[in-house]
């Protein structure tokens, strides 16, 4: 079926019903296939994995990877809305995976129920064409960064604090990696978190998969969006590499990393 809508210039056209039509006006039919094509691992199933990987799964991603080792608490459902109150004590990746096939039966959802250790992280990304980190500590991050950077997968970063988040994506071989931009881990914390901030930061990512997959628009390479939702704004400030970073630097000439 089909139906008739505004377009911006004031005529009609022609628009298909079909599940990604809004989307396909933006970069067409084949950029679509490739999504569905394309396997995306998201590590975290909370505060930013929730509206990351429900954008991502809504996009048509057609395989998306969710892994989690955490289980379902009352704090959590402030924010983490792939999760309800009848989730409680349940793994989070089980509700998430129901979840997203429920909005999109078209696509492959697998829960992996581990944690990202040095050990496990290059199998755990094996096959994937993006990964979003959507963790809650650097440490981890640290390692998922450097599992990204070896294999040469595309990361999109997203962290929260209260009403402030930040968000960066990292193209292995172009641009700085973490460890280039954040080169000592903050303290762990149990910090403060506002589902609408998770919400802003976790679209942001999936955008950044959704842009990478299909060409579309410009990456967030190189630079690092802060987020301040109490004063409703928004910086980006630069994040160029740095030379001498320990997981990244072997991947540039030596012309490369004196610029």
């Amino acid at each position: 079926m089909e139906t008739t809508m505004p377009a911006g210039n004031g005529t009609r056209e022609q628009v298909s019903e079909g599940r990604y039509a809004r989307q396909e006006m933006i970069f067409g039919t084949k950029k679509q296939e490739a999504l569905g094509a394309a396997t995306v691992v998201v590590v975290g199933a909370g505060g930013l994995g929730s509206p990351a990987a429900t954008y991502l799964a809504t996009a048509g991603i057609g395989r998306l990877v969710v892994i989690d080792c955490d289980t379902v608490s009352l704090s959590n459902l402030n924010r983490q809305f792939l999760h309800g109150d009848a989730d409680i004590g349940t793994a989070k990746v089980e509700s998430a995976a129901r979840r997203l096939r429920a909005l999109n039966g078209d696509i492959e959802v697998i829960p992996v129920a581990e944690r990202i250790t040095a050990e496990n992280a290059a199998t755990l990304l094996e096959g994937a064409d993006a990964v979003v980190d959507a963790l809650d500590n650097f440490a981890v991050r640290d390692v998922l960064n450097t599992a990204a950077v070896r294999k040469g997968i595309p990361l999109m970063h997203g962290a929260i604090a209260g009403c402030y988040g930040q968000a960066t994506t990292v193209i292995p071989g172009v641009s700085a990696c973490l460890r280039c931009i954040f080169p000592a881990h903050p303290p762990t914390e149990t910090f403060p978190a506002l589902g609408a901030t998770a919400g802003v930061i976790g679209s942001i990512q999936a955008g950044e998969v959704i842009k990478y997959l299909t060409g579309t628009g410009t990456l967030l390479t190189d630079r690092l969006l802060l987020w301040n939702g109490a004063d409703a704004t928004c910086d980006l400030l630069p994040a160029p590499r740095e030379p001498a970073c320990p997981v990244c630097s072997h991947l540039y000439t030596t012309e490369d990393t004196s610029q």
